[in-house]
């Protein structure tokens, strides 16, 4: 039997879990003429909701992740390995000859693996233009490409003024909707909605929610093991921990569904033992986290763990104490959605234990 609980790559097909109404709203925007900037905490499932929107209006993709690029020759590069997956070098070659840094360009002796690098300019402004141009160029007659750029903030710490200079090329194109996948919410917005940056009000803002807590518990209800006889029970002790975050539901989940299908626990302790077996094999790397945090962040930490209200923190002065917490969002440690809560709720569970 295959385990039907999937986490930590894109989700497709019987993976995918809900979403109904935002696929549809990116499909809309998708064929007409707009960009779209989706923002959510990390792992909430943006990245396969938008492939799965590319997939079914049945548009070419670019992704470009962002935390892998380190300079501004890196994105042109990794823009240009992306236009060869969709098209031949047959098709490029000429188009390549007209940049005005050309690229160095290698493969392996049977084409499945190209490098590309870049010579540094004293204008990369040049290089981004070149890639973005040939991503237009290359379109079939009357088929746009979708570009997404996947934790868009980290955009802003490649060089300075490059989101003004991304901005005026982006917006002479007319074959190309762009996706901004942004998981920082306070520079996500600074970036799209303060009046003075480059890219304010850019495209359409959505924000990716929770997955409903009814639409998580059918789809966990219905992989679950039929022989096990308290599956809602199971299955609100699931979602009462994971608070119905995309990925850690699914994370624990699929070891629930290990250890009910291998009948090592049975289901009035499976979830506890999923937990904690989650907890003791993620230890080491939960310490090396919390070694490396100071004190106000250890104090933030704990209070929210123990669910004490950060303004009732009377250690600490309150600008200090949201001072820390805006450290731990943008780190991805904290998030907020109704309120401010430790994003991985095993990381929580350890903090609590060591509490005492």
């Amino acid at each position: 039997m295959k385990n039907p609980f999937k986490f930590g790559t894109i989700v497709e097909g019987e993976y995918f879990t809900d979403r109904d109404d935002e696929l549809q709203r990116i499909k809309q925007l998708l064929n007409s003429d707009n960009h779209l900037i989706l923002i959510s905490p990390r792992r909430f499932g943006k990245s396969s909701l938008v492939k799965k929107a590319v997939t079914q209006v049945s548009r070419p993709c670019i992704s470009l992740n962002l935390q892998m690029v380190v300079s501004v020759e890196g994105l042109a590069a990794m823009i240009l390995k992306e236009v060869f997956k969709l098209h031949p070098w047959e098709k490029l070659k000429h188009l390549l000859s007209s940049f005005r840094v050309v690229p160095t360009i290698s493969t392996t002796p049977t084409g499945e693996t190209i490098d590309i690098t870049f010579q540094a300019t004293t204008d990369a402004t040049v290089l981004i233009e070149d890639a973005l141009q040939l991503v237009e160029k290359v379109n079939e007659k009357g088929e746009s490409v979708v570009v997404v750029f996947d934790e868009f903030q980290e955009l802003m710490g490649l060089d300075k003024g490059i989101d003004k200079r991304l901005r005026a090329i982006i917006q002479t194109q007319q074959h190309v909707n762009y996706i901004f996948l942004g998981s920082q919410e306070s520079m996500m917005t600074e970036i799209f909605e303060r009046k003075r940056s480059p890219f304010y009000r850019f495209g359409v803002l959505m924000h990716l929610d929770r997955i409903p807590h009814d639409n998580f518990s059918q789809y966990i209800l219905e992989r679950l093991p039929a022989d096990c006889a308290t599956k809602v029970d199971v299955v609100e002790q699931i979602l009462s921990t994971t608070r119905c975050h995309p990925y850690y539901t699914q994370q624990l989940a699929a070891l629930v569904w290990d250890f009910l299908t291998y009948k090592k626990f049975g289901a009035a302790e499976v979830v506890e033992q999923a937990i904690a077996t989650l907890v003791r094999t993620h230890d080491l790397d939960f310490e090396r986290i919390w070694l490396n945090f100071n004190k106000t962040d250890r104090s933030v930490l704990m209070g929210l763990v123990s669910n004490v209200q950060l303004a009732s923190n009377r250690r600490l002065p309150t600008s200090t104490v949201y001072s820390s917490v805006k450290r731990l969002m943008q780190s991805g440690y904290v998030i907020k959605l109704d309120t401010f809560e430790i994003e991985d709720p095993f990381f929580a569970r350890w903090i609590k234990q060591r509490q005492g």
